[in-house]
C-alpha cells in the first residue's frame, strides 16, 4: 500500500514500549512518524526512524533538535524525576517551535476519589505517587495554550501482547493464584482502540482533555475472568483483595469532551479485541 504522509512529524516517546509501539504502528503508514526506546533491542539498531534514549542520562532536547517534530506523544516511563526533568525540557520546546504535546496520562490523578467514576473537568488529586506524577505533569501543561496539548487520561490499558495479559497467562500457565479486585469499579480500554483515537485527535487537531475509556463502567474480577474464559479452560485460583467494604471507583468517563461515536468504547468491544 502507498504510503499517504501528511505535513505531520511525530516523534513518540517511549515508541518500544507496549502502548508507544501500538501508537507507532497505527500512525507509521500515515505520518512521518519517528520513535524512542530505551532497549538494547537490535531490531531498533540502524532504523533511522528510531533513537536510542536513556531518560536519566540523555537530554531530550537532543533528539527534538534532530527530528524538529510538529507532535510529541509522551508514552515515557522510568525514574519520576527524569520524567519531570524530561517533560520541562519539552515544554521549552514547546515554547519556541509549532509543536504540540499529546501527553499519556491515568485514571490514577483520581485516586484519591473512590465513590465516583471521574470526568474530565474534574479537580485531580492523588494518593499514589504514580498518580502525582501524572498530576504534576499535567499541570505544567495545563499552563500552556491549550492549541500546545492534549492530555489523554486512560484507563486499565489491554491487549494481545499486553503485561496484563502477559502476566495472567504466566499465573495461569503456573496455577499461580491471580490478583483480582471485586470492589474495583472501573473502565477499560485496548492499545488497538487507543491508537485509533489519537488518530482522529492528531487527524482533527484536537486539544485539551481527553478520558479514553470504555462508556461503560465493569468490576475488576468480572472483566478479569472474562479474559480468562477467553485463554482457554482453566480453573484459576483468585486472591480476592479488598481495599475497601463499598465499591470503589477508578474510572474516567468523558463528558465535557466526548470523541464521536465510531470511536467511543464499550467493555464487549474491548473483550472482543482480546481475541486470543
Amino acid at each position: 500500500m502507498k504510503k499517504i504522509i501528511s505535513k505531520h512529524k511525530i516523534l513518540i516517546l517511549g515508541a518500544s514500549g507496549f502502548i508507544g509501539n501500538a501508537i507507532y504502528k497505527e500512525l507509521c503508514s500515515y505520518f512521518n512518524t519517528f520513535g524512542t526506546y530505551f532497549t538494547n533491542d537490535i531490531s531498533f539498531n540502524g532504523n533511522h526512524h528510531f533513537f536510542q534514549y536513556n531518560i536519566e542520562e540523555d537530554d531530550i532536547l537532543d533528539i527534538l533538535e534532530a527530528v524538529k517534530p510538529t507532535i510529541i506523544i509522551s508514552s515515557l516511563r522510568g525514574d519520576f524525576s527524569a520524567q519531570i526533568t524530561a517533560h520541562l525540557r519539552i515544554i521549552e520546546y514547546l515554547a519556541h517551535h509549532k509543536c504540540k504535546l499529546i501527553f499519556i496520562s491515568s485514571a490514577n490523578v483520581f485516586d484519591a476519589y473512590s465513590k465516583y467514576p471521574s470526568y474530565e473537568n474534574d479537580k485531580t488529586l492523588s494518593e499514589s505517587i504514580f498518580g502525582r506524577l501524572k498530576i504534576k505533569i499535567e499541570n505544567m501543561l495545563l499552563r500552556l495554550p491549550k492549541r500546545k496539548y492534549a492530555i489523554l487520561r486512560l484507563p486499565m490499558v489491554f491487549g494481545v501482547t499486553s503485561p496484563r495479559i502477559e502476566e495472567i497467562k504466566k499465573q495461569l500457565k503456573e496455577n499461580k493464584s491471580i490478583e483480582v479486585f471485586p470492589k474495583l469499579v472501573m473502565n477499560v480500554t485496548t492499545d488497538k482502540r487507543l491508537s485509533q483515537q489519537i488518530h482522529y485527535i492528531i487527524n482533527r487537531n484536537k486539544s485539551g482533555v481527553f478520558h479514553l475509556g470504555s462508556k461503560d463502567l465493569v468490576h475488576h474480577d468480572d472483566f478479569i475472568i472474562e479474559i480468562i474464559n477467553k485463554l482457554g479452560d482453566y480453573q484459576p485460583i483468585f486472591k480476592h483483595v479488598y481495599t475497601t467494604n463499598e465499591d470503589r471507583y477508578l474510572a474516567v468517563l468523558p463528558k465535557t469532551n466526548p470523541l464521536p461515536k465510531h470511536l467511543q468504547l464499550y467493555s464487549l468491544e474491548i473483550l472482543s479485541d482480546l481475541e486470543l
